[in-house]
């Protein structure tokens, strides 16, 4: 694989870049079971650029084009917003077998652990927190008229509702039903928040995995495949769900901060940040997470998805469940 790979982006940026283009070093890295990352140099003969392709290297398993998410990223960008530059992306399956996107390589850590090791060691996780709040309330400032047409919107304009339509569904389709799991559904339903000012564009997966941290900081956020539009309160509580703490779990921001500075960096760029639509949003998220873990090991069970790490997810919904009790628990 990694040879067709390196042929593909040598083929591309050489014909783009309408000059000889060769690939002295490259490595291929996971990206999920359907995508492709690979870090790699291309050099064009005067410039040695470090960048990172990402790509559905079969089309018969893209969801979505790829290509789009590359219109989220900059249109994020332009907002300020701290991101991967898109150099360049393509829909063209003559390259890579499906369509992909490069960007700029960002030097810095993205495994959670390692990113916390970085954290104890910088002592700078308040102002990650600070950064990434910033970064959420520019990319939910960027006007209607910006937001890519392609991107997922809530039916009738209620983010809360359509939510909660889909984990229905989901509910549906798992294999026992869940008493903690109903109880979750039945508070979700009976405190359903009111419709935000504005549905906005938000990231949908700005946690902890998905951020590029280096010595100096909060270097970009990751993966926009998630992005829609939505309640930005949303994007706020899901980076503070426990599950993404890695065992800090005292530090509600991604096991490296407490909320205050993710909160003071938000409002500090304008955002406006309601208590309660953030807390129901943080229930949701337990119990999407909760609900996908289970539907992971149903896959491996009935089949469908048969493989040990799918099964494996189901010991973990017990934990999610713990983590929704205490949620609803009275103050």
């Amino acid at each position: 694989m990694t040879e067709a790979v390196r042929d593909g982006l040598t083929r591309f940026l050489s014909e783009r870049w309408n000059k000889r283009v060769t690939i002295p070093w490259l490595s291929v890295t996971s990206a999920g079971a359907r995508r492709l990352n690979v870090l790699f140099d291309a050099d064009d003969g005067e410039t040695k650029h470090e960048l990172v392709v990402t790509a559905i290297p079969n089309a018969n398993i893209e969801l979505t084009p790829i290509v789009l998410e590359a219109v989220a990223i900059r249109t994020a960008e332009a907002a300020g917003v701290p991101v991967a530059h898109v150099v360049l992306d393509s829909d063209d399956t003559r390259y890579l077998g499906g369509g992909f996107f490069i960007t700029r390589r960002v030097a810095g850590e993205t495994v959670p652990r390692r990113v916390l090791r970085l954290v104890e060691k910088r002592g700078h996780g308040d102002a990650i927190a600070h950064k990434l709040g910033s970064a959420l309330a520019k990319l939910h400032a960027i006007p209607n008229e910006r937001i890519p047409p392609h991107l997922a919107r809530p039916e009738n304009g209620d983010p809360a509702a359509t939510s909660l339509r889909r984990l229905e569904e989901q509910v549906a389709g798992l294999l026992q039903p869940s008493p903690v799991v109903a109880l979750g559904m039945r508070w979700l339903a009976a405190r359903k928040p009111t419709l935000p000012k504005r549905a906005v564009l938000i990231h949908g997966d700005a946690r902890n995995g998905n951020l590029i941290v280096s010595e100096n900081g909060l270097e970009a956020l990751l993966d926009w495949e998630g992005s829609s539009v939505g309640d930005p309160m949303a994007d706020l509580a899901w980076p503070c769900v426990r599950t993404w703490r890695f065992g800090e779990d005292a530090k509600e921001v991604g096991g490296f901060a407490s909320r205050v500075p993710l909160v003071d960096g938000y409002e500090r760029a304008g955002g406006t940040f309601d208590a309660e639509r953030f807390h129901w949003w943080k229930v949701l998220g337990t119990l999407r997470w909760a609900i996908g873990l289970a539907g992971q090991a149903k896959a491996h069970i009935d089949g469908s998805v048969p493989n040990i790490v799918m099964a494996a997810s189901g010991r973990r919904v017990g934990e999610l469940e713990y983590d929704l009790m205490c949620l609803l628990r009275p103050p």
